[in-house]
């Protein structure tokens, strides 16, 4: 078993307290960030454009990320709806922030004139980048619940009085598998997209792995049992999956820009 005796509070300045949760994040974000602008080169966009991006898909995704958790817990909030504003209470679901800030940073983007489909790409592989740094923070603070999992090599025990997991009890390292997960399948979307693939393909392709990934990481976990034996972000994941198949289809038929391009020159 793998013991870890962390308090999920990295340190205190005076009343603010710094969680590895939120430490974490903020490296992934950074990362991101740089891995998104290398991923440009080339091109005729700048690190200005992706800095100008970042922030309507930042704010979009953290409003869609609280927004979803609320629809998915309404009943926490039917008689205290003000809650809805407490984000600094936690509660926040990553597909909606995927669907927020997806969302805001298309419109944004279309809006200022710069290119959806290649910056979509190039987000899709930096979620699963940030998204696996993050979940180092989950890992240490013991968050979303692992499986029992007693005589397991790999199993993780938490220790720390503090801890979010469950104290002395060994389970699958859930937030760790999906980590591994994310990070591997960031590295494969950056071999595909170095392929030169159609535009709009390698995001699509990032949304079908990720939602796989959190299908197969929630038999791990002790998710809440919604329908069909699955969770929730198990249920969207299906969703998610069964929606990106076509899509993926239509945009591999569909003739790429520079086809269309040319075609639209021969036609005048």
């Amino acid at each position: 078993m793998i013991e870890i005796y962390l308090d999920p509070i990295l340190f205190r300045l005076g009343p603010l307290a710094i969680a590895w949760h939120g430490l974490l994040t903020a490296v992934g974000l950074v990362v991101g960030m740089w891995v998104a602008v290398r991923l440009i080169r080339g091109s005729a966009l700048t690190a200005d454009d992706i800095y100008a991006v970042a922030v309507p898909v930042v704010l979009g995704g953290i409003v869609g990320a609280r927004l979803l958790f609320v629809l998915e817990n309404w009943w926490l909030f039917a008689d205290q709806p003000l809650r809805v504003l407490a984000i600094n209470e936690g509660g926040i679901s990553i597909y909606g922030g995927v669907i927020g800030g997806s969302l805001v940073g298309a419109l944004y983007a279309a809006a200022t004139g710069r290119p959806v489909a290649f910056l979509a790409d190039r987000g899709g592989i930096v979620f699963l980048i940030g998204q696996g740094i993050g979940r180092i923070g989950d890992i240490i603070n013991g968050e979303h619940h692992g499986r029992e999992a007693p005589g397991l090599p790999w199993s993780v025990v938490y220790t720390h009085p503090n801890t979010d997991g469950e104290v002395g009890v060994p389970v699958h390292p859930a937030v760790a598998y999906e980590m591994l997960y994310d990070l591997a399948a960031a590295a494969l979307l950056l071999w595909f997209l170095r392929r030169g693939p159609k535009e709009g393909l390698t995001y699509v392709a990032a949304m079908f792995l990720y939602s796989l990934g959190r299908l197969w990481v929630g038999f791990f976990r002790k998710d809440m049992v919604v329908a069909a034996g699955l969770g929730m972000a198990q249920l969207i994941g299906v969703t998610v999956m069964i929606a990106a198949i076509p899509w993926f289809l239509w945009l591999l038929r569909r003739p790429s820009q520079k086809s269309r391009a040319q075609r639209r020159r021969a036609e005048r």
